[in-house]
């Protein structure tokens, strides 16, 4: 038999077996992309943050892209009580115009890794580059990238001694990892009041520190507090979709690419059919 006809069987067969989505009973999204071809092309997913069931999946990540799966939850998009994204505008705006009770909450990994590259990693060079002179100091902090970057109670003893030694020379890289450090006690508070508290005292620290980068990326994140801060009240976050989205990388795999997206979009959906409530 021919490879298009075995295709549209097993497609018949997903329609078959992919759960309907009980759109009543949600309460609690997240919200994520992913790519899907070569060439900075994504597709977005969403799931029910509580069964882990993969809801709808859809080519882009604009507000046009995704405003198919909020006419699609209809009336009970007034039931959605939280979504957990990273700080993408798109969805934010597109969550608040459709789901009028719902709260943001911005996953800590995508604000860490945002702060790593445009904070740590810019500190990092700048301070690389003032030592153009001391070549064996320029050099141990060309390579500390990774030590900077990863968290401390994940690193070797050899690793936490390189990283003490590299901040005990240099006063930005210090005072960017400590602050770095602090941002992510955010995502912990007990309350939303505690959580606001210490945003304050962080900004406060972070304008006096004089490090450009990072007053930078302070103001900029700054209009996004209100997802936070929501963290307290609500322990979301996307690794729900990192794990997903780790299956749909190895789903693409075996079938080395698919090119009829509906096809590949029901075998996430059958991967992922959701836990019983």
């Amino acid at each position: 038999m021919h490879w298009h006809t075995i295709k549209e069987i097993d497609k018949q067969r997903l329609k078959r077996v992919v759960p309907t989505v009980a759109w009543g009973d949600l309460r609690q999204l997240v919200m994520d992309e992913f790519a899907i071809f070569q060439g900075h092309r994504y597709a977005t997913v969403i799931a029910d943050a509580q069964t882990h069931q993969v809801l709808w999946i859809g080519m882009g990540r604009s507000r046009k892209d995704i405003r198919p799966f909020f006419e699609e939850l209809g009336v009970h998009a007034a039931n959605i009580e939280v979504v957990a994204m990273d700080m993408n505008t798109a969805f934010d705006l597109e969550v608040q115009a459709h789901c009028p009770n719902a709260r943001i909450v911005y996953d800590l990994f995508h604000v860490v890794a945002k702060f790593g590259r445009e904070v740590m990693d810019r500190v990092r060079v700048d301070q690389a580059n003032q030592l153009k002179t001391d070549k064996k100091a320029r050099r141990w902090i060309k390579r500390s990238r990774w030590v900077l970057l990863k968290n401390r109670e994940n690193s070797s003893v050899k690793q936490q001694s390189y990283l003490d030694q590299i901040l005990s020379i240099n006063r930005d890289l210090m005072i960017t990892h400590l602050l770095g450090a602090q941002l992510k006690e955010l995502w912990y508070c007990d309350s939303e009041e505690q959580a606001k508290g210490l945003w304050e005292v962080w900004w406060q620290q972070v304008n006096e520190s004089g490090i450009q980068p990072l007053i930078n990326f302070a103001r900029k994140l700054k209009p996004y507090l209100h997802g936070i801060v929501a963290s307290a009240s609500y322990h979301l976050n996307t690794c729900t979709l990192e794990g997903i989205n780790n299956k749909i990388k190895l789903i693409k795999r075996m079938g080395y690419g698919y090119r009829d997206t509906d096809y590949f979009f029901l075998k996430i959906k059958a991967a992922f059919p959701g836990k019983p409530r």
